[in-house]
């Protein structure tokens, strides 16, 4: 096991706001300076898996923007989304990852072929590897979701470049975005040929999560749920991009299944997103249930949940750069349904119900304590 060997983050979108967390995050907690919160590896059923250690992990990524990381950092902490004074004190940690950043893609203008980005690419995360001698680097999407792509489109989606150029590193991929990934026929062959962990996709951190937990009391106390509709309101980068009614699309279809896969049937009623850019990296997601009770007794159920998506965020992704190291580290490969506890639209399918789904993560971690 190499709980104390070096392990990298790769993260696309390496300067967002999740990415930002994540680092700041890690580094906070490393250093006893906030409790875990949100990170499910570091409660006691994880604790003999052989995870690598939060100290071992060093992080770099590629991103189109500039703004360096100590700055993003400063500009969360004005957001209200990490704490007063903890940018200044993992400032190191920041500007050691930022030093590991290289320019994404393609740009406006960029001229180069699919395959010279994909070449690009991989070569950055192989000598990210190299450079810091890390027994492994895992590949993890957390950029701005992207729209479904066009079935005529000639040329791969970004983040399927990337996707691509992470399998040509040899290095195990995670898409917590709604993004296409690995999720395309171009890429069908070279992922079951890899013999890479892969997870994803869309991270699952307040709506549907409530959602999944919601739907299957229904079930089990069978009342007929009629209608269930939900809005979104969030500002940022995800605001911004998800006011593009196909990147909106993209992102509902992973809430839709849930409640089609636990309910049986979809019942009427639609999500919606909206933009509000004074809110920042909160959002507030409403929910409106109407369902049949004893005698066809017609009730209703509404729920809020205000948050931060990054804070929500950012703790899972760590987890999953742990076990997805682990997993590679035992020798595992292909899509890993397991981690469906993390996904709104899990890789290789399994139970959308969160019960079902974090005892499959429990036996996971099983899994990987016998691991050698």
């Amino acid at each position: 096991m190499f709980a104390d060997r070096r392990v990298g983050v790769w993260f696309i979108g390496a300067r967002g706001s999740v990415a930002t967390t994540a680092v700041a995050g890690c580094a906070a907690v490393a250093a006893g300076l906030h409790p875990p919160t949100g990170m499910i590896t570091e409660t006691p059923p994880f604790a003999p898996c052989g995870l690598p250690a939060l100290p071992s992990l060093v992080f770099g990524g590629h991103d189109t923007a500039a703004c360096p990381l100590p700055k993003r950092a400063e500009e969360l902490t004005a957001a209200g989304v990490l704490p007063h004074g903890l940018a200044p004190a993992v400032r190191g940690e920041l500007t050691a990852a930022d030093a590991e950043i290289r320019p994404g893609g393609p740009l406006p203008g960029d001229t180069r072929t699919d395959e010279e980005l994909i070449t690009s690419f991989a070569a950055d995360i192989r000598r990210f590897t190299e450079r810091n001698q890390l027994a492994r680097t895992v590949v993890i999407n957390v950029a701005t979701t992207e729209p479904a792509p066009r079935a005529d489109d000639p040329r791969l989606p970004p983040s399927s470049l990337y996707a691509a150029a992470a399998l040509r590193a040899g290095c195990p991929y995670v898409n917590f975005t709604p993004s296409t990934g690995l999720r395309t026929a171009a890429l069908a062959d070279a992922a079951g040929k890899c013999a890479l962990p892969h997870a994803g996709r869309d991270g699952k951190t307040g709506q549907t999560l409530l959602r999944s937990v919601l739907a299957p009391m229904f079930v089990q106390r069978a009342l007929s749920v009629r209608a269930w509709s939900g809005t979104n309101l969030l500002g940022g980068g995800d605001g911004a991009a998800l006011a593009d009614p196909a990147a909106a699309a993209a992102k509902n279809a992973g809430k839709e299944r849930v409640l089609a896969d636990v309910l049986g049937h979809t019942p009427e009623g639609e999500v919606h997103i909206d933009d509000v850019p004074a809110l920042g990296d909160w959002k507030t997601a409403w929910d409106h249930i109407a369902f049949d009770g004893f005698l066809g007794s017609r009730m209703v159920l509404q729920t809020i949940w205000q948050g931060c998506d990054s804070a929500l965020a950012a703790p899972l992704v760590l987890d999953l750069a742990r076990l997805v190291a682990r997993a590679h580290e035992a020798g595992l490969s292909g899509p890993l349904p397991e981690l469906g506890f993390y996904f709104k639209d899990p890789d290789g399918g399994g139970p959308a119900a969160l019960p079902d789904q974090y005892a499959a993560l429990l036996a996971f971690a099983a899994r990987l304590r016998d691991a050698r």
